[in-house]
């Protein structure tokens, strides 16, 4: 085709139609009025020769040529952004969204704190936190484009992506104050109350049950939820115990809980922040990154102040 008839504007309302499967999001998005951006999508219909976008019900869907065309229409649109502006942007002048993808409890954590800094720091930039589906979904949607920045345990990932350890997790024991079990706290007493496991997929036994099981051992599970969120008012209410990651005694309604070091070791895991290469020259997806690895730097920080004092009974 001739590029001189091309109008790279179209690529970037193109760009916010098939973010958000929506005109009038999408125009809201770009400033633009709704038949501006029709205007446009019926424009780029004509350039794919694809309708790109299809109503079924009442909702729109990208056909499966847009589904192909996110990625690299975000990979030529951050380059050719990179070519033209070199300038750096100032992040109080930045007006943009950037998504984030993590589960509840990172979410619980972050959320408060990421918001007020980004008030202070870079108030036109607004955070969208989509469903969480595992860091497999995660890594297709920063492909993709439909996220941003991605909070999980992953994997060595290849050159089109970037990842950094925040932190590594331990575990735990979390129980109520007074509980039977806190006064001269061992592995007997630990297996003799029922225990709260967290599982997403509603499985009924952890690294936890296996490391048990080499030693011929087995726990008792009272309850599993799909949610740390839902164990915290669980243990206050009742004698169940639980093994939580260590940085959920930094959550709100945690304060309580008492902390013990569990019996038996189980080994923990990594947290990363990942991102798509495409991203790197993004000011507003990397102040958001530095940000959430220095709030998750003081999270740690508060859980090790805290556990001292949460180790009496």
């Amino acid at each position: 085709m001739n590029l001189r008839g091309l109008d790279l504007n179209l690529l970037v309302i193109l760009d916010a139609l098939l973010d958000e499967a929506h005109v009038t999001r999408a125009a809201d998005r770009l400033a633009l009025s709704q038949p501006a951006a029709s205007s446009a999508l019926e424009r780029c219909r004509h350039l794919f020769a694809d309708p790109l976008l299809e109503r079924v019900g009442r909702r729109m869907r990208l056909t499966p040529r847009a589904q192909a065309l996110r990625a690299p229409l975000k990979e030529i649109l951050a380059q050719v952004d990179g070519l033209v502006d070199r300038s750096p942007r100032a992040l109080g002048q930045l007006s943009q969204v950037v998504r984030i993808a993590m589960a509840d409890v990172p979410a619980a954590m972050v959320l408060p704190a990421l918001h007020a800094r980004l008030v202070e720091s870079a108030p036109g930039v607004d955070l969208v936190v989509p469903p969480w589906y595992g860091s497999d979904a995660e890594l297709a949607q920063l492909r993709s484009g439909e996220i941003d920045l991605a909070l999980s345990v992953f994997p060595p990932l290849g050159a089109e992506f970037r990842r950094h350890e925040l932190h590594r997790e331990t575990y735990a024991v979390a129980m109520r104050k007074g509980h039977p079990a806190a006064r001269s706290f061992d592995l007997e007493r630990w297996l003799a109350y029922p225990h709260l496991l967290i599982s997403g997929r509603g499985d009924r036994s952890g690294p936890l049950d296996d490391a048990l099981a080499r030693i011929g051992r087995q726990r008792r599970i009272g309850m599993v939820l799909p949610s740390f969120l839902i164990a915290l008012p669980l243990l206050h209410s009742s004698d169940h115990i639980a093994l939580l990651p260590r940085t959920c005694f930094a959550m709100s309604g945690a304060e309580n809980l008492l902390m013990r070091e569990p019996p038996l070791a189980v080994e923990g895991f990594p947290l990363h922040l990942a991102w798509h290469a495409r991203r790197d020259q993004d000011p507003a997806v990397r102040h958001v990154a530095a940000l959430l690895q220095d709030i998750i730097a003081g999270l740690v920080k508060t859980v090790e102040r805290r556990a001292r004092s949460r180790r009496s009974p």
